[in-house]
């Protein structure tokens, strides 16, 4: 498997993540994106032995569209901390099964994550045992039934857009996790990272990153808002 390159330098490595892949290692031992990585560095630029790949950030499996990877470490560096003071603008496109009540909205939930089903809880009040959790949406488009939400997260919580958008009774296609009616063909979900704003680590200078849209099926309908 080879992995598509979005944005290169010396520092950064920007990837769009097809769905059903890992971005770090975890217990089921499969393939990463980050090795894939790696490799694509290592045939690249003929560099044998360890090849550093530092991992910015991450999506869920299901979940296609951008990644940033640092090359360096001292781009690792900068990149977390850009990350952890929300210095980043994240974009997704979300197709939901149910019209939201509203075209656009602000939605402020406090999560709460069972680790042993790898499920998050979404409640409107103030919980001691979540994490406040905000994100922003507006309605695309509507079509062939389905619609297409972009979501602007401010927060950045695990499974955060997928269970806030459940929360409204708009689940993301194929997410059975939280509502979904039935699975993708792929075993994807409609979620797509769409596009990455953020600082260089060394340049200082504003990257935007845009990721194209997945070839499942589902995104067909909406294929012509990148035309």
């Amino acid at each position: 498997m080879s992995i598509e390159v979005l944005y290169e330098d010396n520092h950064v490595l920007a990837v769009n993540k097809p769905a059903g892949l890992l971005v770090h290692g975890d217990e089921t031992g499969d393939v990463t994106l980050a090795d894939l990585a790696k490799e694509y560095i290592r045939e690249k630029y003929n560099k044998p032995g360890n090849v550093f790949v530092g991992v910015v950030h991450r999506l869920d499996r299901p979940v296609s569209g951008v990644v940033l990877l640092a090359k360096t470490s001292k781009a690792l560096a900068r990149l977390n901390e850009l990350f952890r003071s929300k210095q980043t603008t994240k974009t997704y496109w979300a197709v939901v099964q149910n019209r939201p009540q509203q075209e656009r909205g602000n939605l402020v939930h406090w999560l709460v994550k069972d680790s042993s089903r790898n499920v998050t809880k979404a409640y409107a009040k103030e919980n001691a045992a979540g994490s406040r959790s905000e994100l922003n949406y507006k309605l695309l488009s509507a079509q062939q039934g389905t619609y297409l939400l972009e979501v602007n997260p401010i927060t950045g919580r695990p499974h955060q857009i997928r269970v806030q958008l459940a929360s409204m009774r708009c689940p993301i296609l194929g997410d059975l996790k939280y509502g979904a009616a039935q699975p993708l063909p792929d075993k994807s979900i409609a979620l797509h990272a769409r596009r990455l704003q953020f600082t260089h680590p060394t340049l200082k200078t504003q990257v935007t990153v845009s990721a194209p849209l997945p070839g499942a099926p589902v995104w067909g309908p909406f294929s012509q808002l990148v035309a």
